[in-house]
């Protein structure tokens, strides 16, 4: 099993939809997958069709007491969810209070190790208690930079970041990079992608802006790939899950059917 937490501290970074996606295009490639929603705006559970759960499906027990396993899963899409809620935000103050406790969701999920085969983690966009968690739970982060100036500027604050988390999981790293947003009609945004390209690597192929396809898929409730297959942010997904698994060394790709 292999855990990759979406990584951004900055908000607006897609996230949350390439969590859905690239989760989605892997569990069609015939992955078992978890995606474990940490954030209490709850956009991933929302766009899931999970909103407004009670805190006993949340991470929350997990977040808040090292002995307390994760809750049962909902099962949606061919994947499987642990929801979030607002609720989820209190952990954090209860979660200071208790040394270690940014840990207990490494510790949970080693109880699935036989369960799953990839576990995609949706961090919140901040530096607080649950982001921590979420990082630490990972063998690899995937870190989405949109390829606008408040992209670039955000890379210290990552960078710094996690060379902090490092101090308690030294093995941690970035898996890939992924160029968000992208808009080459903007000379603005392939200035970016190219600063991108000379700071950062590993980097994906750059997903482009195409706000039509991905606001109807999340007003929907549906992946892209069920929503609009044959489209480009399809295969523009499915590309993004090859890439994926191959950097976290999954055995195989995803279906391009």
């Amino acid at each position: 099993m292999r855990t990759l937490t979406f990584f951004n501290h900055a908000g607006g970074a897609a996230k949350t939809s390439l969590a859905l996606n690239v989760g989605h295009a892997l569990s069609r490639g015939g992955y078992r997958v978890l995606l474990v929603d940490l954030d209490p705006q709850a956009n991933l559970s929302t766009w899931l069709g999970h909103s407004l759960v009670p805190d006993a499906q949340t991470a929350f027990d997990t977040a808040v007491n090292s002995e307390a396993r994760l809750p049962v899963p909902q099962h949606v899409h061919g994947m499987d969810l642990i929801p979030s809620n607002l609720h989820l935000a209190l952990s954090e103050g209860q979660m200071m209070a208790q040394e270690g406790s940014t840990l207990n969701l490494r510790y949970a999920l080693e109880e699935l190790q036989h369960q799953y085969d990839v576990v995609l983690v949706d961090s919140p966009p901040s530096l607080g208690k649950l982001a921590v968690m979420a990082a630490l739970a990972a063998d690899q982060l995937i870190v989405p930079v949109p390829t606008r100036a408040k992209g670039l500027n955000g890379l210290p604050g990552v960078l710094a970041a996690l060379n902090t988390y490092r101090r308690l999981r030294p093995d941690l790293r970035v898996g890939l990079f992924v160029p968000t947003l992208y808009d080459s009609r903007n000379s603005h945004d392939r200035d970016v992608l190219e600063a991108l390209r000379r700071q950062l690597q590993p980097l994906a192929a750059p997903l482009s802006y195409r706000p039509a396809t991905w606001n109807d898929s999340a007003g929907t409730g549906e992946p892209i790939l069920v929503y609009a297959p044959n489209s480009p942010a399809a295969t523009e997904v499915r590309g993004l899950a090859d890439e994926i698994a191959q950097t976290a060394g999954l055995s195989r790709g995803v279906t391009h059917g």
